[in-house]
């Protein structure tokens, strides 16, 4: 999407406390979402329960129904909504662990592209769990994780909305995805 203006008008609208913006802005951005929600969905196991636009929907009435920060851009809502999105893919993983009252769960592992959930809903609450530890201990390389793996952000487009150089976000991915591999438990890794 090149023209962010109607983007960023509704988005400023929606700061300025008009309900209905929100309304107006997810016909504009459904598509990128429910493309991104899909791209989520298909790394899931076979006969998942949550489809790409159930996971879009859920995210959605989450934002609606919270307090969202001050959004600047279509980038700053895609960031928001990734967020929304892992929390809801978090909370439908532990209502299936639950329902499964324990298990066999092997460890997980980034691959070197980047984080490839596999088809465990115990392998997205390991992950989740090792981003919230890496967040206590660098919350700039979490937010890197969280923006290219849950957000589907180019390093580029974390570097504009972190406000910072491409290389220093790229160093960050790099070092996180050291880090997740090492606490998930896989020594192995092509850091390319």
């Amino acid at each position: 999407m090149s023209d962010d203006t109607p983007i960023t008008e509704l988005l400023a609208q929606i700061g300025a406390g008009d309900s209905a913006a929100m309304d107006q802005l997810m016909p504009v951005v459904y598509q990128q979402l429910k493309d991104l929600a899909a791209a989520r969905i298909a790394n899931e196991r076979q006969g998942h329960t949550l489809s790409a636009t159930a996971l879009v929907h859920e995210t959605y009435l989450r934002m609606v129904g919270s307090e969202l920060p001050d959004l600047q851009d279509r980038q700053h809502f895609i960031a928001v909504a990734a967020i929304a999105m892992r929390r809801v893919l978090v909370d439908h993983a532990r209502a299936i662990s639950r329902g499964k009252r324990g298990g066999d769960y092997s460890r997980t592992s980034l691959s070197a592209a980047g984080a490839e959930l596999g088809s465990d809903p115990a392998e997205l609450l390991e992950l989740d769990a090792a981003l919230t530890r890496l967040a206590s201990l660098d919350a700039q390389m979490a937010q890197v994780v969280e923006l290219r793996w849950f957000g589907g952000m180019s390093v580029e487009d974390c570097a504009a909305l972190m406000d910072q150089s491409a290389r220093t976000v790229a160093r960050r991915w790099v070092q996180a995805r050291a880090w997740l591999l090492k606490e998930l438990g896989s020594g192995e890794a092509d850091y390319g």
